[in-house]
């Protein structure tokens, strides 16, 4: 049975954080929110982690596509390869906020994802997020709770993402409402951006 943990986005608990990033260091799943929709997430460095997620997703490791959530752009280096000045424009503008942008990976991406060629980076805009990643010390691989009900899409209270994932998951942290428009995809590793799809973030950033 997962714990129902509730934080305040304003000021999260320390105390919860830190216990949170625990469960995520040892191997635990956790739903948790972001800017946008609530995402599950795992550490990005535990293979048995990541395995139990694409289980759940019903996908396999080596083909999912999952963002990887980071505290700011200071983690950017250790997983992307080089970038021009007008992406990291682009990302500076853009970031925090309701954007993944695909960018070229790197030969340090942990063993899970040597094969990706690209990966996604997340920021949100959410400090509940931020500090589960700044606890944890490496980024979290999120990937958005669909519901099966085709006209909702996104479930957005905590207690009926509880109700529905508490056998799966290891906490479900209750940020408040969540958003039901998932982040905008912009793909960042060719000549020219491409959007791969409309979410919640404006493309003004282009403007």
């Amino acid at each position: 049975m997962s714990e129902f943990i509730r934080l305040y986005e304003e000021n999260p608990d320390p105390a919860a954080i830190k216990r949170i990033s625990e469960v995520l260091r040892k191997g635990g799943l956790v739903i948790y929110p972001t800017d946008t929709v609530y995402g599950l997430g795992c550490d990005i460095t535990n293979s048995r982690a990541l395995e139990k997620i694409a289980r759940i997703k019903g996908v396999k490791l080596a083909k999912a596509n999952w963002s990887f959530i980071c505290a700011d752009l200071s983690n950017l280096s250790d997983y992307v390869r080089q970038i021009d000045t007008a992406t990291f424009k682009i990302l500076k503008r853009a970031l925090p906020g309701p954007y993944t942008f695909v960018l070229p990976g790197n030969n340090n991406l942990p063993k899970d994802f040597k094969k990706k060629k690209t990966v996604g980076i997340r920021v949100p805009d959410n400090s509940i997020a931020k500090a589960l990643v700044e606890s944890l010390g490496n980024p979290i691989v999120s990937t958005s709770i669909y519901d099966e009900d085709e006209v909702l899409e996104y479930t957005t209270d905590p207690e009926l993402i509880y109700e529905k994932w508490h056998k799966l998951v290891d906490v479900v942290i209750d940020g408040g409402y969540g958003d039901n428009v998932a982040s905008t995809v912009i793909d960042l590793s060719g000549s020219e951006p491409e959007v791969l799809r409309e979410g919640k973030g404006s493309l003004d950033i282009f403007n």
